[in-house]
């Protein structure tokens, strides 16, 4: 193994325990609920964690994880030492929040609100965040009917 991989192994490794542990601390998500959520298996990221892997991590699987935990997948290329010709990609424009989420984030964030209550707000976000969309026609009827 060349210096240049061993150094590259490194600091994806590195890139990836950092947002684990940041997906722990702030989300407290396991290291399951980030394979569920980031669409990347267990055995992939404790891979990635030990800088065990002989050819580059697929580039899909590294946007699907970086996204699934709200990173920029170039921060990741960076890591890994891709494309550092291309011009950095202009930061998306962020779209205004909704009144109802941001009053629900108000409410995860304050103090007086009690922990069980918070664990009920989380709850149902993460069941309304991931629940099978309606097929287009069934909402269509609906509307018809009504």
């Amino acid at each position: 193994m060349t210096e240049t991989n061993n150094a590259r192994k490194i600091a994806f490794a590195t890139f990836v325990r950092r947002a684990l542990d940041d997906a722990r601390a702030t989300r407290a998500w396991s290291g399951t609920e980030v394979s569920r959520r980031t669409g990347v298996s267990r055995q992939t990221i404790n891979r990635w964690v030990r800088g065990d892997w002989a050819s580059d991590p697929e580039a899909e699987r590294v946007v699907a994880f970086c996204e699934g935990l709200g990173l920029n997948p170039a921060a990741a290329f960076g890591a890994l030492g891709w494309d550092r010709t291309a011009p950095a990609a202009a930061d998306p424009v962020t779209p205004e929040m909704d009144p109802d989420v941001a009053a629900l984030l108000r409410r995860l964030v304050d103090p007086g609100v009690s922990d069980a209550e918070k664990f009920h707000i989380r709850e149902t976000i993460r069941y309304l965040a991931y629940r099978p969309s309606l097929p287009v026609d069934v909402r269509n009827r609906r509307k018809q009917a009504g």
